[in-house]
């Protein structure tokens, strides 16, 4: 590439998807990752796309809620590119409810659902059928919602590479030099890296550990219930995610925490009983200050953007962040809502 007029700094979802963005919209584009390709967080397991609760809005839910409506589109368009599956579908989640009183929340929310998400989804209360599938629910109803929508993070990040490279792109694996505008993309290394050059903590790390099985549901919906994600996957496996840890020894070490996790996920869905586990997996989940993603220009350095930060929803937020990191840093317009910027970090 003769040319470069952005680089794309770390290969994880937000850098990836920003590249991708980039193409798009006609700019060279050239992704540079010293490590490998989804080496964070971004290789992980679960790939849950689910929304928050349909109540106290904000700008961080509203833009979760924009990008969740957007993904189908965006993935799409990138299997259509690569020739691969992300391993995107929106087919639901089915979320556990404890109690009458659990219920009854549960539907005042379904309210504010019909108003919030202007019908382009559902989040309503059903009873149990008995299906197979179904979980232990102790109030005997569920919440269904049809916005929550997976994809296996692995497949996705393949799948962006290749569609990059399809479209002229460059992704470098190994050290080098930035050109044009940057986007510093790079994940909990990248916010202890800014921790230091502010001179204040804007983002932190949070460990996590997940656990691959073996057991082909590929078209079932997900399943929660409190720290607990079920993800059933196209490629005849199911995710269990996820703990979260603020203090470790070893950010990649799978401990006894995982094997509670594991335990409760066949308590609470019973068709995961005796299932082979394949993969046990930690690494470090980024998480800005202001715990939305962090988004913008890189203070007192011009040219220098940073797009971090997307601690548990990184996956779910990417096609909305790309949109407007590159509205920002090829068009000049400042689309971040209140609350991402990185000045709200400081």
């Amino acid at each position: 590439m003769a040319r470069v007029d952005l680089t794309v700094m770390g290969a994880g979802i937000f850098g990836l998807a920003c590249a991708w963005e980039a193409l798009r919209r006609g700019a060279r584009v050239r992704v540079i990752e010293s490590v490998a390709i989804g080496a964070g967080s971004s290789g992980g397991l679960v790939g849950a796309l689910a929304p928050h609760v349909p109540e106290n809005w904000n700008p961080k839910k509203q833009f979760q809620l924009e990008s969740l409506l957007m993904a189908q589109g965006f993935w799409q368009g990138v299997a259509a590119a690569s020739g691969l599956s992300p391993g995107y579908a929106r087919l639901g989640r089915w979320q556990v409810l404890a109690d009458a009183e659990a219920v009854a929340r549960a539907q005042a929310r379904a309210d504010e659902a019909a108003v919030l998400w202007r019908g382009q989804a559902l989040w309503r209360v059903v009873p149990l059928k008995g299906a197979a599938w179904e979980p232990v629910s102790p109030a005997g109803f569920l919440i269904e919602d049809t916005l929550t929508a997976r994809l296996h993070p692995r497949m996705a990040a393949a799948a962006l590479v290749a569609a990059i490279r399809a479209r002229g792109g460059e992704v470098v694996l190994g050290e080098a030099a930035p050109e044009g505008a940057v986007i510093w993309a790079t994940g909990h290394a990248g916010l202890v890296d800014l921790n230091a050059a502010l001179g204040k903590r804007v983002g932190s790390g949070v460990k996590g550990q997940s656990a691959l099985l073996r057991l082909a549901v590929p078209d079932q919906p997900q399943i929660y219930a409190p720290g607990l994600h079920v993800v059933p996957h196209e490629d005849g496996t199911v995710a269990i995610g996820s703990t979260s840890e603020n203090e470790w020894d070893d950010a990649r070490s799978v401990d006894g925490q995982l094997e509670e996790l594991l335990a409760k996920a066949e308590q609470v869905c019973p068709a995961l009983h005796g299932a082979e586990v394949v993969e046990r997996w930690a690494g470090v989940r980024p998480r800005a200050r202001s715990r939305a993603p962090m988004l913008g220009a890189w203070p007192g350095r011009a040219g220098q953007f940073i797009a971090n930060g997307g601690f548990k929803i990184g996956f779910g937020m990417a096609p909305k962040v790309a949109a407007v990191m590159a509205d920002l840093v090829l068009e000049g317009r400042d689309t971040i809502p209140q609350g991402f910027r990185v000045e709200d970090c400081l």
